[in-house]
């Protein structure tokens, strides 16, 4: 009598999913899904954004309304994306090579805008910055204008935005430790010079990865910014705003050549996203070593 696992490969038990039948299933439900789901809306995006024509795409593109948007998005993403990624490269810093009370209770706030609703945040700065919030009397007596002005659309984007960049630094500088910047300090290299020679080469995929996701959620968001920027047409109107209101206004092809923007930055982002992830994964699998401080003189070292 055969043994039970005779006709197993090599003897090996058998998987989940080792069967053809269940796999070519498993993967036309998949391939079903994405095509129902990402590539057909995206499909329509482009059909409806040049039905009438190429002409009628750039008219619309260049309309005062629309090229405010765009430049509103971009001036956004100008500011929002810098502050980000210096907090998240700070707050990663913190939690992995520092031990203090309360270190855990700042991971979980960093994460709080994962689980807060845009528009509960949007609402949030209306009573902090609003005329009738905290520092609304104030701000009004100093004839400063945070809401529905650029600074409200940057403080609400950067607050949707937050944990990008650090969510991407703190598992890899957990793991990469702390030996390679306290062998660096005891070589006599600095803070910054320990930071740039040492620590930023060690983590710069995972930076670079953490920006390209913050830039496309900051040009992408709605539910927040819809809030504080009051939706005033040419003035306070982001991208996604300015399609709404061109769909309200029932211009449909004018919204879907403005959407085609956004589905663009999509793609672009979807595309860095895989070579990053490509040379991120592509690297030579070495020890980290350090090489960027053999410039230290050796006088300053112990």
């Amino acid at each position: 009598m055969a043994h039970p696992g005779a006709h197993h490969t090599k003897g090996r038990p058998p998987r989940v999913g080792d069967h053809p039948v269940f796999r070519r299933v498993l993967l036309a439900v998949v391939l079903f899904f994405v095509l129902l789901l990402i590539v057909a809306p995206l499909v329509v995006i482009a059909v409806e954004a040049f039905s009438r024509g190429v002409g009628y795409f750039a008219k619309t593109i260049g309309e005062p309304d629309t090229r405010h948007a765009i430049l509103l998005t971009v001036l956004t993403a100008l500011v929002a994306v810098p502050v980000n990624t210096a907090f998240g490269v700070a707050a990663a810093w913190a939690i992995t090579k520092f031990d203090f009370t309360g270190k855990r209770l700042l991971t979980v706030i960093i994460e709080l805008p994962f689980s807060v609703s845009p528009i509960v945040a949007g609402v949030a700065y209306l009573f902090v910055y609003g005329l009738q919030g905290l520092f609304g009397p104030a701000l009004q007596s100093a004839e400063i204008k945070i809401l529905f002005a650029l600074p409200g659309i940057v403080l609400a984007s950067m607050f949707v935005t937050a944990p990008f960049v650090a969510r991407e630094l703190i598992p890899l500088m957990q793991a990469q430790g702390r030996d390679l910047e306290e062998a660096a300090t005891s070589l006599g290299a600095s803070g910054w010079r320990t930071f740039f020679s040492v620590t930023l080469p060690n983590i710069k995929w995972a930076l670079l990865y953490g920006v390209v996701l913050c830039n496309s959620r900051v040009m992408g968001e709605f539910g927040a910014v819809s809030v504080v920027s009051g939706n005033i047409r040419g003035q306070t109107n982001t991208l996604p705003l300015h399609i709404e209101l061109l769909y309200h206004d029932y211009n449909a092809t004018g919204a879907f050549a403005a959407a085609s923007i956004l589905a663009l930055l999509a793609i672009v982002t979807l595309v860095a996203k895989v070579l990053l992830e490509r040379q991120g994964a592509g690297r030579a699998r070495r020890p980290a070593t350090l090489a960027g401080l053999d410039a230290v003189p050796p006088e300053t070292r112990p």
